[in-house]
């Protein structure tokens, strides 16, 4: 999928995939498509903070 420009950073949806060919270990997210690496907690919030955005754009408040 195509990167999605929200109101500065880049999101980039993901696949999900079983622990042992997504992550190194379980405190680092490693992305097998694009080979981004971050903090697994930063990479959850993110994906949460992304959905949040995109409901509160399809429901008007």
């Amino acid at each position: 999928m195509a990167p999605r420009v929200l109101a500065g950073p880049v999101f980039t949806a993901v696949s999900v995939r079983p622990p042992s060919t997504s992550t190194a270990t379980k405190e680092t997210f490693h992305c097998v498509a694009c080979g981004h690496s971050a903090h697994a907690d930063t990479v959850g919030a993110l994906n949460v903070l992304r959905a949040g955005l995109v409901r509160r754009e399809a429901q008007p408040a």
